[in-house]
């Protein structure tokens, strides 16, 4: 079966679907609530008015609960605008209307500290289109809307690949969707979940990483979020890159929904919903499957062979109001994958396998679970968060050494790896605002995470008839954090954050106190300028702090049990310009200083900050807290924000990653790219009568060569593995990546329904981007890996 045939099967099953009659004109309804951006508690009065593109407005007053309601909206894109007497106005552009689904939106809007008589805003630099939940975030810092990413080409729906078009985000991995930001290991990324710190949240999700080949996180689910890359809020801690703060959205309170959806990342399906319109409790789930494992129960084969990569996930919130205006919240988020990485049955008059090693057969199986509950409710001018949840992780893995024949056949096999590795969290977190008044407001909590894991990973050697166990252990860790900010507002252009967060872990009885500031200045009505400096401390991995050593005498020690924490200075300056009403300009210079990182005690060229892109374990031991490395650079935004029907977003980094092991030469980080271009675009027509739309967009990306340790050959030649020429760490360097994807979508609505079918050309150009390099024992020769090849990718989605 080929890939077209493939496409319109994927069409098949959803257009299937289909048997509503068009109506002359498809409309829909926008509600939600208006809420004060400090407290939570609702508004009575606000002004909330829907612009349509000919001009045209629709208008509805918040109620006594802040709710607001406009019905008959036309489909199609409009912008709304929110106003209220003692409160900033709000300006929300190209809300996107279908006929398939209601649009729910909360406003939370910032109270004015000018005179009654002054309090009508428009047009300054705190509209920005792209500012934050989180409005203590003022330097590197974006809103995560999904709605405008969706649109991005080659993100086949990952958060993590979304992040990717953002200035000071490095991709060019096509294999999986860690994040690095700025030069920094991926490992130094935070990712919370409706307030709760969890674990990798993604499909073949290494304990290791914080990445994986795809995201279990479902964007149909997402709501508005923030992400984060240098000199963050006091309120987020353990993390020395950035953080992404993920929201899940409520489900429809008033109207039973339901999506179906065909892409390459799996086989979809979706409801939300109340379940009673006068409790105003509702859901929304979402349940995936991987779109190969699909094919291949079918018997259908996609060119992947035995290594087909089988998955599912399911993600969910209730939400759940009480009757004193509290609300009870239950989410959770969940993914089953596994892949058999047969060598077996490997091609071997080919060396491009991405897919694992032609001398081994690999087993491997994974788990990840989160489930959490909250309950908030704003008091007068505070608003108090609790949240509990409980989160799980289990890998698992055996791999097996083939012995071949001088046919290349399998003539025998042998266990060569096994491990098994589980982590459970126990999460309670706190969180509190408070407005004093206008100018003042406090923001303070506390998270705490009880760990239990039991990890066990070890290397067997049959012809010596031993095995080498490098992790065995069962044991738990609590890491402790609280934090405050205060937030003053001089006056209307100039505000002052100033918090402190701090720390205690007690699998090694280390503390930590960490002040983070930040001060901005709004120049006039269209510019502003940013600081901001945090000190920003991390835990190592578990993995790392209990690697086995064994002394000559066979006694075992646990050489890595005290590592401390790596630490982090980040100082920037932000400098934006909203040009227009759709047209923004931003610059923003950072300098960045790591201390205390994990290197060997014996000279050499290990740093923990090259970790955190595989799958296996680090398994160095005898380490020490001596090692330090610094990232510099300059990142360039220009975006258009959708508007007349296009939309462009041109984002570009140049910066330095530089750092020191324990022999005290100062190398290349192997993520020091030194530069990163993206540059998107794309262009809607209305087609048909008018309620229909067609879109292309078009998504171009270089990045600077990634660095490489050489490989050793003669020394890979009798050790019959590949082994690197270590004291030369990433003095090489691949050439630049280079790619090109472009997608064509078609937007259908209904009178109550909404078909959308896209395909997306990945690699266009098919240009040959180098995944990794290695020694082929069989062949004794260097062989290089190439990443993905020109790919069609075919979506096909329909709610009602």
């Amino acid at each position: 079966m080929n890939l077209f045939q493939t496409i319109r099967l994927c069409a098949t099953a959803i257009v299937t679907l289909v048997y509503i009659s068009l109506q002359a004109q498809s409309t829909q309804t926008i509600r939600g609530k208006v809420i004060d951006g400090v407290s939570n508690t609702p508004l009575i009065g606000v002004s909330v008015t829907v612009i349509n593109p000919d001009g045209k407005t629709f208008g509805s007053v918040t109620d006594e609960e802040g709710r607001y309601r406009i019905d008959h909206v036309p489909t199609g894109r409009h912008t709304l605008r929110i106003t209220y007497i003692g409160y900033e106005e709000q300006t929300i552009p190209n809300v996107i209307v279908t006929a398939g689904k209601e649009v729910v939106l909360t406003f939370s809007l910032t109270e004015s500290i000018n005179q009654l008589n002054e309090i009508v805003v428009t047009g300054n630099a705190r509209s920005d289109k792209t500012a934050t939940n989180n409005d203590i975030a003022v330097v590197s810092a974006r809103s995560f809307n999904v709605d405008d990413t969706k649109r991005y080409a080659g993100a086949l729906g990952d958060p993590s690949r979304m992040a990717a078009n953002f200035a000071g985000v490095v991709g060019g991995n096509d294999s999986r969707n860690d994040i690095v930001v700025r030069g920094n290991s991926p490992t130094g990324m935070l990712w919370q979940l409706e307030g709760l710190n969890i674990p990798n949240p993604n499909h073949f999700g290494a304990l290791v990483s914080t990445g994986g080949p795809v995201s279990i996180l479902n964007n149909n689910n997402i709501d508005k979020s923030d992400f984060m890359t240098s000199a963050f809020p006091a309120q987020y801690g353990n993390a020395t890159a950035g953080v992404f703060d993920l929201r899940l959205r409520d489900g429809n309170n008033e109207k039973h929904e339901l999506l179906a959806q065909v892409g390459f990342n799996g086989f979809e399906l979706g409801a939300e919903g109340p379940f009673s319109k006068k409790s105003g409790a509702s859901y929304i789930a979402n349940y995936r499957y991987s779109t190969l494992g699909v094919f291949q129960s079918l018997g259908i084969q996609f060119g992947t062979g035995s290594n087909t990569p089988l998955y599912q996930d399911l993600n969910f919130k209730v939400s759940l109001p009480t009757t004193k205006g509290g609300k009870w919240t239950i989410f959770g988020v969940g993914g089953l994958s596994s892949i058999d990485l047969l060598g077996s049955e490997a091609d071997l008059s080919k060396n491009n396998n991405l897919y694992g090693s032609e001398n081994r057969d690999s087993y491997t199986n994974y788990r990840t679970g989160v489930l959490g509950a909250s309950y908030e409710k704003s008091i007068a001018n505070t608003y108090l968060r609790f949240t509990a949840g409980v989160s799980g992780t289990r890998e698992k893995f055996d791999s097996d050494s083939l012995v071949r024949n001088s046919e290349d056949e399998v003539t025998d096999r042998y266990l060569r790896a096994q491990g098994e590795m589980s982590t459970q969290k126990y999460s309670f977190n706190f969180l509190t605002r408070t407005k004093f008044n206008a100018r003042n407001s406090l923001t303070s909590g506390f998270y705490i995470d009880a760990t239990q894991f039991d990890l066990l990973n070890r290397d067997i050697y049959a012809n010596l008839d031993r095995d080498s166990v490098r992790l065995d252990v069962n044991d738990q860790a609590t890491l402790y954090q609280f934090y405050t900010t205060w937030k003053h507002r001089f006056n209307q252009q100039l505000v002052f954050n100033a918090g402190i967060h701090g720390q205690y872990y007690s699998l090694n009885e280390q503390w930590a106190l960490e002040p983070r500031a930040s001060l901005q200045y709004i120049i006039n009505g269209s510019q502003s300028l940013s600081i901001g400096y945090g000190i920003h401390n991390q835990a190592q991995n578990i993995t790392t702090s209990f690697i086995q050593t064994r002394t000559v005498t066979r006694e075992l020690l646990l050489t890595n049990r005290n590592l401390d924490f790596t630490t982090s200075h980040h100082y920037v300056l932000t400098y934006d310009w909203n040009i227009s009403d759709n047209l923004r300009l931003k610059a923003e210079g950072y300098y960045q200083t790591l201390t205390h990182v994990p290197v060997e005690q014996k000279p050499s060229s290990f740093s923990a900050l090259n970790t955190g892109m595989s799958f296996g374990i680090e398994d160095q031991d005898s380490l020490v807290n001596k090692g330090t490395g610094r990232n510099y650079g300059l990142e360039l935004t220009l975006e258009r924000f959708f508007n007349k029907g296009y939309y462009f977003l041109i984002t570009t980094s140049l910066f330095d990653s530089k750092y020191k092991g324990s022999d005290g030469i100062e190398r290349n980080t192997t993520f020091n790219t030194q530069y990163v271009f993206n540059a998107l675009g794309g262009k809607e027509w209305r087609v048909g009568r008018g309620k229909n739309f067609f879109s292309v967009n078009v998504k171009v990306s270089t990045i600077g060569g990634k660095r490489l340790t050489p490989i050793d050959f003669g020394k890979s030649q009798v050790f019959g593995r590949t082994i690197y020429r270590e004291s030369e760490a990433y003095s090489d360097r691949q050439t630049p990546y280079f790619r090109t994807d472009l997608r064509f979508s078609y937007r259908k609505e209904y009178t109550r329904s909404t078909l959308e079918v896209s395909l997306d050309l990945q690699n266009l150009t098919n240009n040959k981007n180098i995944f990794t390099q290695s020694y082929n024992p069989r062949t004794n020769s260097i062989v290089t890996q190439y990443q993905q090849s020109f790919f069609p990718v075919p979506y096909v989605r329909f709610t009602f």
